[in-house]
């Protein structure tokens, strides 16, 4: 759904004036479905010390910004908010400080604010983008390919030759997961609810794949490892916990990526007779509390970025956020969407 250009603006307060120029961003006023966003027009902020402005041309649109404009999300910033974390774009002005120039392609992370024309970034939430990325791919690098080799590499420890089941494996971050986890040399399980969706993942690398609307996930994956099961899952759907632990290996790991359907509830019975390890990944979250990781994941990523390429499979205008957001709440997304302001 197109949404309304002209809508009223109600945040004037609360921006600092620029005489750089006007910009518009998609706005959420009020908590609910993707409908009640807006598009409000905003003067440019007076840049601070460090900080540069980004002329946005992608921003990746995520589950969680549909959990966040719910109000559903672990996070939940003050309304109204422009939702969206990752971004793309130029650098078209630098304050004193600031560790970019003008002219370099980046990408922008922010908890929120890249729905929007331009966006203003401190140091921190500032990276370059990799060279041979086109501005949709670096816009979606983050959250699939980051989350992905956190979860499977630094806290799920993969390792060449195990095998991994991975949900929602036709969805930006479970498609990043195939692609990694492929690459590793590891005997990929892709879960995907349709043919067309299984069909993705296969080309993304996977070994097996596994549609769960015709077939039990544990049953197929213990008549395909011979009862072993799996050594790692990396979930970001919430699998039934009685169903990941009859797919799991003894002594393997549960990889917690998110809860995009329920939240499973794990019995500690079950999970200590099988020495089953159950791992939280919060990429994000994880290296602001161990910021040493993320220094030594980084030049590893940057170097996957020559041989893994996010899956864009949809683009819409920015105003078109609202449809943007529908689709991934009606699993019709394969690999990432994106808008473009």
């Amino acid at each position: 759904m197109a949404l309304d250009c002209f809508a009223t603006l109600a945040m004037t307060a609360q921006r600092t004036s620029s005489s750089h120029m006007k910009y518009r961003a998609i706005v959420c006023p009020e908590l609910g479905p993707p409908e009640v966003l807006r598009v409000e027009e905003f003067d440019a902020p007076a840049l601070q010390p460090g900080q540069a402005r980004v002329r946005i041309r992608s921003c990746g649109v995520n589950f969680p910004d549909l959990l966040m404009v719910a109000g559903k999300y672990q996070f939940k910033p003050e309304l109204p908010f422009v939702p969206g974390f990752e971004s793309a774009g130029d650098v078209i002005e630098v304050a004193e400080g600031a560790k970019v120039k003008v002219g370099d392609r980046v990408i922008l992370r922010r908890k929120t604010g890249c729905f929007a024309e331009q966006g203003v970034g401190n140091p921190n939430e500032l990276v370059p983008a990799p060279a041979h990325y086109n501005y949709d791919e670096a816009a979606t690098y983050s959250v699939g390919l980051v989350t992905s080799y956190h979860g499977l590499i630094t806290q799920g420890r993969l390792q060449k030759g195990e095998r991994v089941l991975i949900t929602g494996a036709a969805g930006g971050v479970g498609m990043a997961a195939v692609a990694l986890a492929a690459h590793v040399g590891a005997e990929v399980f892709a879960v995907c609810s349709t043919a067309e969706k299984c069909a993705a993942a296969k080309a993304a690398g996977a070994t097996h794949v596994i549609n769960s609307s015709e077939q039990k996930i544990d049953d197929t994956v213990r008549a395909l490892t011979g009862g072993k099961g799996v050594n790692c899952i990396y979930d970001p759907v919430g699998l039934p916990a009685e169903v990941a632990l009859r797919s799991i290996a003894f002594a393997g790991r549960i990889l917690l990526i998110g809860f995009a359907g329920d939240n499973p509830n794990y019995p500690g019975n079950r999970v200590l007779i099988k020495c089953v390890t159950l791992i939280g990944v919060r990429a994000g979250e994880f290296v602001r509390h161990f910021p040493d990781v993320r220094a030594r994941e980084t030049p590893e990523m940057e170097a996957l970025t020559k041989v893994i390429r996010p899956h864009v499979s949809k683009a819409y205008p920015l105003v078109e956020a609202a449809q943007a957001l529908r689709d991934i709440a009606e699993r019709r997304a394969i690999g990432r969407i994106v808008l473009h302001p």
